[in-house]
């Protein structure tokens, strides 16, 4: 009996499948997006209009969308993912035409009821099809160098296209996530150092070359380097982000001055204050205790993953479970980074909690399939 032929055998059916669920993840993904309701009110000024309602139903169809997603076998969505792949690709190339333009940037596709942002499903779909294309690579032709190139490109053209919108942050987001999937599948270190060492070189020539007849970057982009080091050289231009997410972190202390009592949402001193820093508004209301207890649900959703992929013994969901759980964790991860001074302002957003539609949709799909993997892995 070949390994498909026994998973459809052992699929469970109706009643079961629900019983099967991850249900502790599935509550911790709850209690993340409570949290985000419950500063999208803040935020609002103790109202759920006009971002927390929406948030809510955004949600609810991300949750059913979640639990119709798990309920489809795990050999249909490998089955599916070069399709998927290239559907997203699509959409890329049709931003480029038919995207709409919002703060400067051309990312959307307009539907009317919703704007779709197809980078958003790229993070998923990408995911799918490097566990799919890995799944079916022997492990001996994993590190070969003919079969390094095939997820090299798979990687770099989205990428590439991303970068054209402009969005920066989601670009090095699909960059490094494909990197993890490639390191989770077993490529070898030497390409991953190689790649190290040319990156550190770069830096090394970028800031080497300024002032020179070979400059490598125009002056306002050493300009925008200068004012990430140092915020305080331009408070009030390109470091006022910053600066003031800094003091709305430092003002709320342990324990944070109350809920809705933050100044610098309050006041309007914070940017995007229901969207990228929204996290600053949590800290400085919660202070250290709430932002580390949000953190602490972020960590049980990605131990959860883990322990889920650890323990199914098929090859694509363990990879494309990984692959989810690490876009995940470079999701929090890149946004509290921004927020806190420690990485450059990317425009990512708090995965559940920061307002927004694509973002939210996509994440709940990419954990259907973790949840499909789950309910169908072979017992």
């Amino acid at each position: 009996m070949s390994y498909l032929e026994y998973t459809v055998k052992t699929t469970p059916s109706g009643l079961r499948k629900i019983l099967y669920l991850n249900w502790p993840l599935a509550l911790l993904l709850t209690a993340v997006a409570g949290v985000g309701f419950l500063m999208l009110y803040s935020v609002a000024g103790g109202s759920f209009q006009p971002w927390g309602e929406a948030q809510m139903k955004r949600f609810g169809l991300g949750f059913a969308l979640m639990i119709f997603v798990a309920m489809i076998p795990i050999y249909f969505w490998r089955n599916v993912a070069l399709l998927a792949y290239l559907v997203a690709l699509a959409l890329l190339v049709a931003v480029e035409f038919f995207g709409a333009v919002g703060m400067g940037a051309q990312r959307w596709i307009d539907l009317g009821f919703m704007r779709l942002q197809p980078s958003e499903l790229m993070k998923i779909t990408l995911v799918m099809v490097l566990a799919a294309y890995y799944d079916w690579l022997s492990l001996g032709r994993t590190s070969k160098p003919a079969f390094v190139l095939i997820p090299v490109i798979l990687i770099m053209i989205p990428v590439f296209l991303v970068l054209k919108q402009p969005d920066l942050g989601t670009s090095i987001l699909l960059l490094v996530a494909g990197a993890i999937m490639m390191f989770l599948a077993g490529v070898h270190w030497a390409y991953f150092a190689a790649v190290l060492a040319a990156g550190i070189g770069l830096i090394t020539a970028v800031f080497q070359s300024r002032g020179t007849d070979w400059q490598l970057l125009a002056d306002y982009q050493y300009r925008r380097i200068d004012t990430f080091i140092d915020p305080s050289t331009d408070p009030l231009g390109a470091g006022y982000h910053i600066t003031q997410s800094k003091i709305a972190l430092g003002s709320g202390g342990w324990t944070g001055r109350g809920f809705m009592q933050g100044t610098q949402s309050r006041l309007n001193f914070l940017p995007e204050k229901h969207t990228d820093f929204i996290f600053t508004t949590l800290a400085e209301e919660f202070g250290f205790l709430g932002a580390i207890s949000l953190l602490t649900l972020y960590a049980l959703i990605i131990l959860f993953c883990v322990a889920s992929a650890m323990a199914n013994r098929d090859r694509f969901s363990s990879l494309m479970i990984l692959g989810v759980a690490a876009t995940f964790f470079l999701f929090f991860a890149v946004n509290m980074s921004m927020v806190m001074g420690l990485a450059p302002v990317v425009g990512v957003p708090l995965p559940l909690v920061s307002y927004g539609g694509s973002a939210m949709l996509i994440l709940m799909i990419g954990f259907g399939l973790v949840q499909s993997a789950h309910v169908h892995r072979p017992r």
